[in-house]
């Protein structure tokens, strides 16, 4: 696809047998659209390992796009880490997603040997040398355990420092966010890619309880037209489509490298974004 601009689409890993069958069915639709690559969740302190590796390896394979695999150091050993890296290169993955980690529920402080990301990052490097394109996170309207936005500036700096390619950003709803944020980025010496990463809104409660947990702001204004529309998903929908596509449009006339959209395991909602912006396919 295009040297200027990628796009890409994440999932995350799926419980049930059912789930897999309409996740490979939702990629297989996506795949006809020729993203640069797809990616994968790891849940919390590694709770979805082996589930990530298998369903890494079949979109890669099966499905034919290239696919990055998240990897996060809470709660895993060196050994582990280690041993997943090698299955990743050994298999011809050549992107990984380079995380932190949430702690799983009930953990009160951080496991493992590894703390944070800039530190696997450098462990990445270390291990594989060039081997992988390594992801890493940015949040424009700042990690929701950061002491302060300049905190998380540095820490950002870090994790580019350490070997980082180009960067992700959690979700937001405001392009003013991500220019202000890339602009502070940029006067610090850091050059690397940062591309937004796009949610579609397809169910307000939903949506609203995941923002509170990860610290990402739905606007007031967004907030009081989505609850006017109650229960009738299908205003909450078309709005949604709406507003991320506006959102999008302006990202792209200013710059960004790109969309990286949460797909939430469906197609549509994406896509309606896509083909609003009349996306290369």
């Amino acid at each position: 696809m295009s040297q200027e601009r990628r796009y890409s689409f994440e999932f995350f890993p799926t419980k049930t047998e059912a789930g897999h069958e309409k996740l490979m069915t939702v990629a297989r639709q996506l795949a006809t659209y020729n993203p640069d690559f797809f990616s994968c969740t790891y849940g919390a302190g590694g709770s979805t390992r082996d589930r990530t590796l298998n369903t890494v390896l079949q979109l890669d394979g099966d499905v034919n796009v290239p696919t990055a695999p998240h990897l996060s150091c809470v709660g895993d050993s060196k050994e582990e880490l280690r041993s997943l890296l090698q299955q990743y290169q050994n298999s011809g993955i050549r992107r990984i997603v380079a995380l932190r980690g949430d702690l799983p529920s009930g953990m009160g402080m951080a496991s493992g040997e590894l703390r944070y990301a800039n530190e696997l990052v450098e462990f990445i490097r270390a291990e594989t040398g060039d081997h992988f394109h390594i992801e890493v996170a940015a949040y424009p309207e700042v990690h929701p355990q950061a002491r302060s936005f300049e905190d998380d500036l540095a820490n950002f700096v870090r994790k580019a420092k350490a070997g980082a390619n180009s960067a992700i950003t959690q979700y937001f709803f405001s392009a003013d966010c991500y220019f202000y944020f890339v602009e502070r980025v940029r006067k610090l010496g850091v050059d690397l890619p940062i591309v937004p990463g796009i949610m579609p809104i397809t169910n307000y409660s939903k949506l609203a309880r995941f923002s509170d947990a990860c610290g990402a702001e739905i606007p007031r204004w967004i907030r009081k037209q989505l609850e006017a529309y109650g229960d009738d998903l299908q205003s909450i929908q078309g709005f949604g489509e709406q507003v991320v596509s506006e959102m999008c449009e302006r990202l792209l006339e200013g710059g960004a490298p790109g969309l990286h959209f949460y797909t939430l395991n469906q197609a549509e909602p994406s896509l309606a974004i896509w083909n609003n912006l009349k996306l290369p396919r």
